[in-house]
């Protein structure tokens, strides 16, 4: 069974993208869907045998698709700067950048170490800047291009993961600078913020964190965690010919979260259907217990 996209197959025919953190996740979700619509494709990541797993993945559903892997640290310069070279090289061109990876570990501000800061603001903030910096300065300067970063729901703060908040919040102010900085070249920057997605990420925080994220869906408007899915179809859209007025723009992905009020009861209900494109799709283990 291949991808259920909402969108026309060959959207992305002759088009290249590069997906950090492609080897699991959204970016392995959003590789899927992207090969679907004709896009070749440039994985990013830092575990060789996960991208290596998803490249094999799409050529079995997609025996045309054209995927390269690439391990790169992101919050490498150079490492950076070689990375997106080689997807030139491989691809003869970069159209799109989807700025996926990132990571963060759950911790009070005061338990939080220099060195655990200084990660993941260089995992969520640094990284990003310089792979959007490298697909521009190597291509997307000259001939234009799509670049969509994530963030996160960091609205009002994120009490638990400050340093990832306070990261992603740069990112979303580094996506409004470059849109307008970029524009004259062509180059779109975009956002989206994913609020709580029903990935395998979820699978990699402490037992006791999991518990607590159980329970979030009863916060959530539309009661319910997000799919990877529904963050695919987003990225997709701001990569996409469709979005060709849409620049430093942020798309939420949460359910409504922020725009629930202490003064308003949340209505318990199922009246929100998931759309789940990704035959692959399998949520964190602990979704289906009580």
């Amino acid at each position: 069974m291949s991808y259920r996209s909402v969108f026309r197959p060959d959207l992305f025919r002759d088009r290249a993208v590069i997906i950090t953190g492609g080897g699991s996740g959204i970016g392995r979700c959003t590789a899927h869907e992207l090969a679907s619509l004709g896009a070749a494709l440039a994985l990013l990541g830092r575990k060789p045998d996960k991208l290596e797993n998803v490249r094999c993945e799409i050529v079995s559903a997609f025996p045309q698709a054209r995927v390269s892997c690439h391990v790169c640290d992101i919050r490498e310069e150079t490492a950076v700067r070689e990375a997106v070279a080689a997807a030139l090289k491989e691809h003869g061109r970069i159209d799109g950048l989807f700025n996926n990876a990132g990571g963060q570990f759950p911790s009070p501000l005061k338990d939080i170490s220099l060195k655990g800061w200084e990660t993941v603001v260089r995992n969520n903030l640094t990284g990003g800047f310089l792979m959007a910096r490298e697909c521009y300065t190597q291509w997307m300067e000259q001939k234009g291009g799509a670049i969509v970063n994530v963030i996160a729901d960091m609205w009002n703060g994120m009490p638990g993961m400050g340093h990832s908040g306070a990261a992603r919040a740069g990112m979303l102010n580094f996506t409004e600078t470059a849109a307008c900085e970029w524009a004259g070249a062509g180059v779109r920057v975009n956002a989206v913020a994913p609020g709580w997605i029903a990935s395998s990420g979820f699978d990699t925080y402490p037992v006791e964190f999991q518990a607590l994220t159980k329970t979030l869906k009863r916060k959530v408007p539309l009661q319910r965690f997000g799919t990877e899915s529904e963050v695919s179809a987003a990225v997709v859209f701001l990569l996409s010919e469709a979005a060709a007025f849409v620049t430093g723009a942020c798309l939420r992905i949460d359910g409504g979260v922020p725009n629930a009020r202490h003064t308003w009861p949340l209505t318990p209900h199922q009246r929100s259907q998931p759309y789940n494109g990704f035959p692959l799709y399998q949520p964190p283990a602990w979704m289906g217990e009580d």
